[in-house]
């Protein structure tokens, strides 16, 4: 109860941290992935076009964002259902390869499925800048044919005890649904194209940075919440002993002196 108890105050500290760094960065990310989206509808004929190619799914990259430590509920369980589920269903019959991030992630879906790499090592140093090599190898194997569509699973921070796993596609961009020409007049300066080829790539790091931090945000609330309830159930079980403990000594203090009163019974006798 002691060793859980600690456990929960210190995910408790982590978490005000990862959860103040989320939601500060949140409607930088939307925005961006907004604008980037409206502006999708025009990539065709542009140098981004590349990453907004739509071509037949035969080749699926799924990026399954796990933890690299456990005694969190089923944080990552739900991770690794969810993207079990993609390769069976939405994606049954087609090649599907897993590139994780997290060694919890590595290690159950790498004994099934193929895992062209794992990042595990980017909770040592969360930064944009280590996010973003992982984001250009995710680019480098969309534009290269490699891959066809490539998705995002991981946990979206909603507070210390509700994550909502989420299935986001990362390449090629979404463009929005409907008519946009009154919400994507835009002016462009200094040209169309140079703003698109800087403005593509940096939207996809910060997706996948905002996904990482979303997921390492829940982590934490979830092993806060797990560490809270095994703590309450650890309190629970301590004072069911102790009452069996107390009534076993109930038990032997009484039998003590039914054999005392007897022996005395007998010797008078």
């Amino acid at each position: 109860m002691q060793i859980t108890s600690a456990m929960k105050m210190v995910s408790a500290a982590k978490l005000k941290k990862a959860q103040d760094a989320i939601t500060a960065m949140r409607p930088y990310a939307d925005k961006l992935t907004e604008l980037l989206q409206n502006l999708s509808g025009s990539l065709d004929s542009d140098i981004g076009g590349k990453y907004a190619d739509n071509r037949p799914v035969n080749k699926v990259l799924v990026v399954a964002i796990t933890s690299n430590r456990g005694l969190c509920g089923a944080f990552n369980s739900n991770i690794i259902k969810q993207s079990v589920s993609l390769y069976h269903g939405k994606y049954g019959g087609k090649q599907v390869d897993f590139m994780t991030i997290g060694k919890k992630g590595n290690d159950i879906l790498g004994k099934k499925f193929t895992i062209v790499s794992n990042h595990s090592e980017i909770y040592d140093d969360l930064t944009f800048e280590n996010v973003a090599e992982i984001a250009e190898n995710l680019m480098q194997r969309f534009t290269e044919g490699e891959y066809d569509r490539i998705e995002l699973v991981y946990n979206k921070f909603k507070n210390a005890a509700t994550q909502i796993v989420m299935t986001e596609q990362i390449l090629p961009i979404v463009p929005v649904e409907g008519d946009t020409s009154g919400s994507a007049d835009y002016i462009f300066e200094p040209s169309k194209a140079e703003i698109v080829e800087q403005l593509i790539p940096k939207s996809l790091k910060t997706q996948l940075y905002k996904a990482i931090r979303d997921s390492f945000a829940s982590e934490h609330g979830a092993r806060m919440t797990a560490m809270h309830k095994a703590t309450d159930n650890a309190a629970e079980l301590r004072d069911q002993l102790t009452l069996t403990y107390n009534k076993a000594r109930q038990a032997s203090i009484t039998n003590e002196i039914l054999e005392i009163v007897g022996g005395a019974e007998a010797l008078n006798n």
